[in-house]
């Protein structure tokens, strides 16, 4: 088939690459332009250097909506749009010139998760799997009908590093089968069911701020959902910021203040968490190793001589008392 494609980051560039490699022609690209964002920055494998080495005409635009748009892909004479990590939203005018419709690519299990910063946001929120939906695109944002759906299972082993691998590897081969479905005739493809729908918005510095009053697995959550090369979680030792790099829960009950350092283990140090940390049912939450804002990493036994001080989701003069 004849497939323009949307695409940006390493998502659009993966998507492209296997879309090529299936042996469809690609006659036009549409891209963003090169952004500033710390997640931009970290996953930026350029859509517009694939375009440029494959000699594919390419557009570069932060939103796709005016008439070279339309008239490109018009004369692109396209079977079917392929859209991947395209950060803006597409209108009707748009996503509806080819024939046969466009296939967006999002890294959730839909309807749940639309929107921005799926892995995240879903391992923060304890979810048992994560995964990959190829469906049409229609004028609502990630809403419209599954074509093919695929899913990974999360471990407390895992952290969003390892839930993006494995999610990153479904992009090319799920878009391809998605393509050869839809190349067959088929049009069948399930509705999504709105009552379980769900949007979030993108991430930015305020939600990897540390609370102790959560439950000490929110915070576990949390830690891992922001691991580098994401910008980590992080909470205050008086005015100092600590980006907490790796944590891990405690087999047994600590009791007491929620972000009171309670007692060394290991190369780590253990924090009461919880609203409810002072019934002493709750695991502790062991930080092992933390990064200051000079650069420094340490182990978190060393960056707390003694126990006893609190860590504080914001910053605390009173709390530089050593």
């Amino acid at each position: 088939m004849r497939v323009v494609a949307f695409g940006y980051m390493t998502w659009g560039r993966r998507t492209i690459e296997a879309v090529l490699e299936a042996g469809h022609e690609v006659p036009l690209i549409v891209t963003h332009p090169d952004g500033d964002s710390a997640y931009e920055k970290i996953f930026n494998e350029s859509v517009a250097e694939l375009a440029a080495d494959r000699a594919i005409p390419v557009l570069v635009r932060n939103r796709a909506h005016d008439e070279e748009v339309r008239s490109a892909i018009a004369a692109a004479e396209a079977d079917i749009m392929v859209v991947s990590n395209w950060r803006t939203w597409l209108p009707p005018e748009v996503y509806s010139i080819p024939p046969l419709g466009t296939l967006n690519v999002h890294d959730a299990l839909l309807p749940a998760y639309a929107g921005f910063a799926p892995l995240n946001w879903a391992l923060i929120n304890d979810e048992p799997e994560v995964g990959v939906t190829a469906h049409m695109m229609d004028a609502d944002f990630d809403a419209g009908d599954i074509v093919l759906q695929r899913s990974t299972p999360v471990t407390d082993d895992d952290t969003v590093v390892d839930l993006f691998d494995r999610t990153l590897a479904m992009f090319g081969p799920i878009t391809v089968d998605a393509l050869d479905l839809i190349a067959s005739g088929r049009r069948d493809f399930a509705p999504q069911d709105r009552r379980a729908a769900s949007y979030f918005h993108r991430r930015s510095d305020e939600e990897n701020r540390i609370d102790w009053t959560w439950p000490p697995r929110d915070v576990f959550n949390l830690v891992r959902a922001q691991v580098d090369p994401y910008p980590n979680a992080y909470c205050y030792r008086g005015t100092e910021r600590i980006r907490v790099l790796a944590a891990s829960l405690t087999d047994d009950a600590i009791g007491g203040t929620p972000g009171r350092i309670v007692i060394r283990r290991g190369t780590g140090v253990v924090v009461a968490a919880g609203a409810d940390a002072r019934r002493g049912r709750n695991p502790g939450v062991l930080i092992h190793r933390v990064r200051l804002d000079d650069g420094r990493e340490l182990d978190a036994v060393d960056y707390f001589p003694r126990m006893g001080e609190y860590l504080t989701a914001h910053p605390r003069e009173a709390d530089q008392a050593r």
